[in-house]
Order: C-alpha cells, then sequence, then structure tokens
C-alpha cells in the first residue's frame, strides 16, 4: 500500500505543476523504485547446549544398578526468515549430537552391560547418535492476497494461509526418517513493544517414518508381517490435529541502558495419529510381539526464552540482534506422541516409568546473524 499511495502522490503533483505552468516544459515524473521481492531477510546459525535431554526407551544401567535417562546434546542450526509481498517463509535445519547415553548404530542395545567386571554399559562404549531435523512454515497473508486491511481489528494483525513439512532422520537402532505435512491457518496478534503472538490451528499427516524394531526379523518383532512386524520397518500414520504457537516481545518497559532483553516462546500441540506402529492393527497385549497401543496427544514447547542482544551492547543499536546469548526451558511431554503412562517405550512394566518420554530441561546457546 505504501509503493501505491507514493505513485498516487506523484500523480497529484505531476498533474499541479503542468496546470499551473502549461507555458513550462514538463518534467517527466521520476520513476518510483521497484519495490523489492524481498521486504525482510534473515539468516542465523546457532550452537546449543541441553544437559538433560530424553529419548523413548534409551538409557543405561550404572554400576550401582540405578537408570540414568540424560542424554547431553550438542545442537548446531540455520535458520532463514523472509518476510516478501504475500507471506512469509520460515526454514530451520539442525544436527543435533547426544552424548554416549544415545547409542549411535552399530551397538549393542540401550541398558545392557557390556562388561559384567567393571560394569561398563553402553554409556561408555558407544558413539553418541546424531539427528538431523528440517522444519519448513510457509504463508500467505489475507490482507495482502486480497489488497486490504479487513483482516486487521484491534490486536489481530493478520490472519494467513500456512503450509509447510517436517523432515530428519537419525542414526541410532530405530534410525527413524520422519516425513510430515502440514496446512492451516494463522491467526497472528500484537503483543506490546513491537510483539507478536502466533496461533496457527493445522491439520498434521506423518505420512512417513522408519521404526528398526518393528522390522521383521529384528529380533524385537513378531514374525508375521503386516500382523506384529513390518517388513522394511516403514510406519505411515493417520492425519490429525494440531496447534502451533509461538511469541516474541522486547523487554521495552525496561530502563534505556537495560534494553538488550527479550522474551519469546512457543508451544505446540499434536493430536493421537493412531497406533505407535501403524499401519499394524492395534493390539495391547504386551504378549504381541511387539505390542502396538495408540499415541497420546504430544505437547512440544519452549515456554520461554530470555535473550540478550550482545552486539547491541557492545556495538549499538545499528548491529541489534547480529549476536544473541539465550537460556531457555524446554519441556516435551509424550515426545513423539509415545504415551508416557502407557507405552512400552515408555515404562518398565506397565505402571513403572522409565522416565524417557517427558523431556525437561534447561538449555543455552548464541545465534549469530550473517
Amino acid at each position: 500500500m505504501r509503493h501505491r499511495t507514493a505513485i498516487f502522490a506523484l500523480s497529484l503533483f505531476s498533474f499541479g505543476e503542468s496546470a499551473f505552468a502549461a507555458d513550462l516544459p514538463v518534467k517527466t515524473p521520476a520513476t518510483p523504485p521497484d519495490v523489492p521481492f524481498f521486504l525482510l531477510i534473515d539468516d542465523r546459525v546457532t550452537f546449543a547446549w541441553m544437559p538433560n535431554g530424553k529419548e523413548p526407551n534409551t538409557y543405561s544401567v550404572r554400576p550401582d544398578g540405578s537408570i540414568n535417562t540424560s542424554i547431553a546434546k550438542q545442537v548446531y542450526a540455520f535458520t532463514h526468515f523472509d518476510i516478501w509481498r504475500y507471506g512469509t517463509n520460515f526454514v530451520n535445519i539442525s544436527l543435533t549430537k547426544s552424548d554416549h547415553n544415545e547409542p549411535a548404530n552399530p551397538c549393542t542395545n540401550v541398558g545392557v552391560i557390556l562388561n559384567p567386571a567393571n560394569g561398563t554399559t553402553t554409556a561408555a562404549a558407544c558413539e553418541g547418535a546424531t539427528d538431523v531435523y528440517a522444519i519448513v512454515r510457509s504463508t500467505l497473508g489475507w490482507n495482502e492476497l486480497f489488497g486490504t486491511k479487513a483482516f486487521t481489528y484491534g490486536p489481530l494483525r493478520n490472519i494467513s494461509f500456512e503450509g509447510g513439512l517436517d523432515a530428519g532422520t537419525k542414526d541410532n537402532r530405530l534410525a527413524p526418517a520422519k516425513r510430515a505435512l502440514v496446512s492451516g491457518l494463522q491467526f497472528q496478534f500484537d503483543l506490546p513493544y513491537k510483539g507478536f503472538f502466533n496461533v496457527a490451528p493445522l491439520l498434521s499427516w506423518e505420512f512417513a517414518n522408519h521404526h528398526g524394531f518393528a522390522q521383521c526379523g529384528s529380533g524385537f518383532s513378531g514374525p508375521v508381517p503386516g500382523v506384529n512386524c513390518l517388513i522394511d520397518g516403514h510406519r505411515s500414520y493417520k492425519p490429525t490435529w494440531a496447534i502451533e504457537t509461538n511469541y516474541y516481545m522486547d523487554l521495552g518497559f525496561l530502563p534505556e541502558n537495560m534494553q538488550y532483553f527479550s522474551v519469546s516462546g512457543r508451544a505446540a500441540w499434536y493430536g493421537p495419529k493412531g497406533p505407535e506402529l501403524s499401519p499394524l492393527p492395534y493390539n495391547p497385549l504386551p504378549a504381541a510381539a511387539p505390542s502396538n497401543i495408540q499415541t497420546a496427544i504430544e505437547f512440544n514447547s519452549e515456554p520461554i526464552r530470555l535473550t540478550f542482544d550482545a552486539s547491541k551492547a557492545a556495538f549499538g543499536p545499528k548491529y541489534s540482534h547480529f549476536i544473541d546469548v539465550w537460556v531457555a526451558y524446554r519441556y516435551w511431554q509424550n515426545k513423539y506422541g509415545a504415551d508416557h503412562k502407557l507405552s512400552r517405550y515408555c515404562n518398565f512394566s506397565p505402571g513403572v516409568s522409565n522416565g524417557t518420554c517427558t523431556e525437561s530441561s534447561v538449555y543455552s546457546g548464541i545465534s549469530m546473524k550473517f
């Protein structure tokens, strides 16, 4: 709209000049500058450290017989965000390196003592797993598509179509290979101090994944393909609902000499997507090899991240958010949809949790814009 207003104002100025000075040479109006395709491009790299990660059914046995479920994780990530004429694009590609408590394949199964003489377990004997994961989200704003401000009202800034995908793989024994699509709407609201809060009700479809233990002949599954084992370990789930939210706000109420801080966060809920080993039929009996109970609502969140704008503090406002140092809290319940109360991946026996399906950890990192 600003571009159209500029053209309209220039036309009025040219018309007035020619009307009152018709006997003078008419000046050719200056050509307005082209609106760039991208209004904003923000690319960043991040390194983060999480001391207390979890993975379903992943643990080691200490020499005293106690269970160690903590997995220290190093996270390396590339993030791209852009705003163009009709919407936004977000891409995050991360590489997560686990410590020895989540072993890479090939290695022994988790919790197995390799050397009874000294109590050596998988925590000391195996290379940590590496996880590569990508998230893509794109929006098309209704105000921009229809050339209107009708979808801005009060704190509501815009409504958008949203779509995207998730894809990832890991080199552990299960060898997951997730591929999922999401589509729906996004509602964007204003917060104080130029902040925002986005809510996106979505349809989510995890149409492909892999599970090494469910593969026929793995030693952990049954012998009948399509009944109690998958020939190639390939899982495919039903579409389900999802709600993704995120927010950001500068702490603009702080004194001028302390306005280097901001808060942000996200929370996402994903509905049940069918049996854990879908398309194998639902079967809750432990005697089945493997048992196959229903997935649960997955809650994946980072409720708060406190960010310190180190580059602004060191070099001034011109370099705001070129270097950010942050600390955050992460909470992930029913990880990957595994029911923390019922799933055999989350419990040693019915009602006896192994504590691996709920991730709760403080973590910190540094992000650099380039």
